[in-house]
């Protein structure tokens, strides 16, 4: 392995498992691994260093997060500079940046945090204890420090939260040649983007596009080139409802104003791209019912307890199955005897029909899709569709059960057309119960402020379980003493 490497502009098919950051993850895993001996617990120190200097922080953040917290801060101890330190953690993961911070003292923590823009240093102090954060911003300048306060003081998922308030914003009469002036000499300020025009009473006016500021003359005031603010959000808007403008409108940047309308902070694109993912990461996970940070290498225990809550549900529904089957013994035997065995063939089928919906609707709520005027016919839309389907896997079950006694293989003993009708009818009411939960299920916790994925995780899945299977042996009671 020594020498190689990865040309990332390379053509090639790779996978999702397989893209090329992931193989050089894998590479850069390796020689780390070679680089700490774990037999010895002796780092070679020289070739950490080698290592760190030939890859950039951003990979090696992503490759620390895969090894054993222990060594993690050996890699950032070796990192070239400060502004690679800075890259390191601003682009590794939460756990990677706990084991960090109990190895530096709150004076390099400071040097750190004074550095970075203070929507960064507030996501990367959030890894520190309360009484530490505090301790390391007291070490900060004044002016520092109020920004860091000032978005920490948002609720988390706010655009406040998103956003950086360390931006460009000018009066109106201010000319190009003044605010490129004032901008050169303020480098620490990366955004630099969008340049924000204020009235007199400091009121968010208009923006200048950056490019206005080489191609237009000096002497040109402000407010002969810009441009109107079309979107903007208060501080405590919900992240989705920032990630739905941003990329509705394709915005570079979008503005955070308060009640008054005074420019507080802007959200870029890049932290609009980070929502996204934890969204992602989120939903995800409580699809899957469990409550594990899916990005995160933790301890098998520990994955093995954010996932059990969610499966007690599971547990305690499955035993209120146990007991609707159980139910059935106070009949004679026969067809609904038979029946019985049909109950994995209801719950499978009437569950994915579920799911389906439920998945469809959510997609269509986290896209926009979905909106007040559209629910009544995406509601319509998605209970035709269950119908038809339940209708059609309903026939085609009953013509299968029946078939199986033509060719003498199901060994039923009473009429098999009347098992099939049985079954058939059964399987359509599940397929219409299950279809209602997975439509109106999402919508439900939606109404409540519950985010509406869970709507495809365990507990729906076992109450579909259990509405399904009770419609099925209603209707097959129904039949049963209607045609025998």
């Amino acid at each position: 392995m020594k020498g190689e490497k990865i040309d990332l502009n390379e053509p090639a098919s790779v996978t999702l498992m397989d893209s090329k950051t992931s193989q050089l993850d894998d590479i850069l895993k390796e020689k780390l691994d070679r680089a700490f001996h774990k037999e010895t617990s002796k780092v070679i120190v020289h070739d950490i260093i080698k290592i760190a200097c030939e890859h950039t922080p951003i990979d090696l953040a992503y490759a620390a997060s895969r090894l054993p917290p222990d060594i993690r801060p050996v890699i950032y101890e070796n990192l070239a500079d400060l502004e690679a330190k800075i890259g390191f953690m601003v682009n590794t993961d939460s756990s990677t940046r706990v084991a960090i911070f109990r190895h530096i003292s709150d004076a390099e923590a400071k040097k750190l945090i004074e550095y970075m823009p203070p929507d960064d240093a507030v996501a990367v102090l959030e890894d520190m204890s309360e009484r530490r954060f505090r301790r390391v911003v007291d070490l900060l300048e004044v002016a520092k420090a109020t920004r860091i306060k000032e978005i920490k003081k948002h609720q988390r998922n706010t655009a406040g939260r998103l956003m950086t308030n360390e931006f460009f914003a000018f009066p109106s009469e201010m000319t190009l040649g003044a605010a490129a002036a004032f901008i050169r000499d303020n480098p620490g300020i990366d955004l630099t983007r969008q340049i924000y025009v204020l009235n007199q009473a400091g009121e968010l006016q208009g923006y200048v596009p950056a490019r206005n500021l080489i191609i237009n003359p000096s002497h040109v005031p402000l407010r002969q080139v810009m441009q109107p603010v079309l979107h903007k959000v208060l501080a405590d808007t919900s992240r989705e409802e920032v990630v739905d403008i941003v990329e509705r409108y394709k915005l570079p940047a979008l503005p955070v104003v308060n009640l008054e309308d005074f420019l507080v902070g802007v959200v870029t694109y890049e932290d609009v791209m980070e929502a996204i993912e934890d969204i992602a990461d989120e939903t995800i996970a409580q699809m899957a019912g469990t409550g594990e940070n899916v990005r995160e290498h933790e301890s098998n225990w520990k994955r093995v307890l954010a996932r059990a809550p969610w499966l007690v549900v599971t547990l305690f529904a499955g035993l209120v199955n146990v007991g609707v089957m159980s139910s059935l013994q106070s009949y004679d035997a026969g067809s609904l005897t038979f029946v019985l065995f049909f109950v994995p063939l209801i719950t499978g089928l009437s569950g994915n029909i579920g799911i389906q919906c439920s998945t469809i609707l959510v997609r269509s709520m986290a896209t926009g899709g979905l909106s007040a005027g559209t629910k009544g016919e995406a509601i319509r839309k998605e209970m035709t569709i269950g119908v038809s389907t339940g209708i059609i896997f309903g026939v085609l079950a009953g013509l299968l059960v029946w078939s199986l006694d033509l060719i003498g293989f199901s060994g039923i003993e009473i009429n098999p057309a009347v098992v099939g009708v049985i079954v058939g009818a059964g399987l359509w009411g599940a397929c219409l119960a299950s279809t209602s939960l997975g439509v109106f299920s999402p919508l439900f916790f939606a109404r409540i402020g519950v985010d509406p994925a869970i709507a495809a995780g365990p507990i729906v899945t076992a109450i579909n379980d259990f509405l399904s299977m009770s419609i099925y042996f209603l209707i097959a009671m129904g039949l049963n003493a209607l045609l025998l």
